[in-house]
């Protein structure tokens, strides 16, 4: 693949994965054409084996075209078959501090996006009225209603598998709305995650940003109220494709406690306690986690992706040298993430 072929994937506004990567793509100045609606069947491209957006259309081993998911890895490849404009920076222990963080984005607060969305009946008409619109805005109004009332009913169905429920939504809130106040204080020290050139972290989190602050009434106006500077920076990340990718933009691994201490701390106060809840009960044969994050009980289905996520990050922390695993080891310390290290 050379950059003078541009990627082709489907997706939508609303989902924040199809966001996240146009946003990364955007960044790292790589062509792509985005299908959207049913464009991507009348071109009878492949289909995924699981049906998740965005899907993108790349050449396998034998130069066959395949539908890809799942961004995280996506990123990954692109990283090795695009040079320049890198969003993983080279520093081992940065890495996987980003690694961590852009876990926790897509994984954590995607359970926020979720619950606004389709636990409060503002963002419930909302979402019901413009998702239809946005894979076919030239259906009739008929269709449109009738769309928009099986998608709200097929999603408000699925919030338990989340974990949003009235018994989780109270931690589910109050972890948003920490997370707001905390990330716009770590923009008035940096204009990104890891400094002043953004990482793919930047691009997980901005990911459910762009609906829990610029498109969900309920957990917008909270971050309108809140952090106005967070909402702000969500419409910049959009295109940074302007953006300087200096290499001496990111932090230096010593500076991670200062700088990301209190991101680090919220991600070992509810999203470590969920991975590792998640995994015990998975490991114990059981389909349902009961357990206790933030002091507060919570209960959903087991989520074998999840489990998924926690050995990989470990995988990566125990491939690293000795040096740099002391580097992660000291840039945790305190926070509640090195629990998930066995540290």
């Amino acid at each position: 693949m050379t950059s003078a072929e541009p990627l082709i994937f489907k997706g939508v506004p609303g989902s924040p994965y199809t966001r996240k990567m146009l946003a990364y793509l955007r960044f790292r100045r790589i062509g792509y054409q985005l299908l959207i609606g049913d464009q991507a069947s009348q071109m009878n491209l492949p289909e995924a084996k699981v049906q998740l957006l965005p899907t993108f259309y790349l050449p396998n081993d034998q130069g066959e075209m395949e539908a890809v998911v799942d961004s995280t890895p996506l990123i990954r490849r692109f990283e090795e078959d695009f040079m320049g404009r890198a969003a993983i920076p080279q520093n081992p222990v940065l890495a996987f501090i980003n690694d961590l963080l852009e876990d926790y984005g897509d994984e954590w607060l995607t359970k926020a996006m979720f619950h606004y969305r389709w636990y409060y009946q503002d963002d419930i008409t909302t979402a019901g009225k413009i998702l239809p619109r946005w894979s076919n805005n030239g259906a009739s109004e008929e269709a449109l209603s009738q769309y928009g009332t099986y998608i709200s009913e097929r999603q408000i169905s699925r919030l338990y598998v989340v974990g949003s429920n009235d018994t989780t939504a109270p931690v589910i809130e109050a972890s948003y709305l920490r997370f707001l106040t905390i990330f716009d204080q770590l923009l008035q020290r940096h204009r990104f995650v890891l400094g002043d050139r953004p990482s793919s972290a930047d691009f997980g989190i901005y990911a459910q940003l762009t609906q829990l602050a610029k498109f969900d009434p309920t957990p917008m106006k909270l971050c309108l109220d809140l952090a106005p500077r967070v909402h702000a920076w969500t419409d910049i990340v959009d295109d940074l494709s302007g953006q300087p990718a200096e290499d001496d933009g990111w932090i230096e691994p010593d500076g991670i406690p200062e700088h990301l201490g209190e991101l680090l701390s919220e991600v070992g106060r509810v999203y470590i306690p969920a991975l590792l809840a998640n995994n015990a009960a998975i490991d114990a044969g059981h389909d349902q986690m009961d357990t206790t994050i933030d002091g507060q009980p919570w209960t959903q289905p087991t989520f074998p992706y999840q489990a998924k996520c926690l050995q990989t990050l470990r995988h990566r922390y125990f491939s690293l040298d000795q040096a740099d695993r002391d580097g992660v080891d000291t840039a945790l310390a305190g926070t509640g993430c090195e629990a998930f290290l066995g540290n």
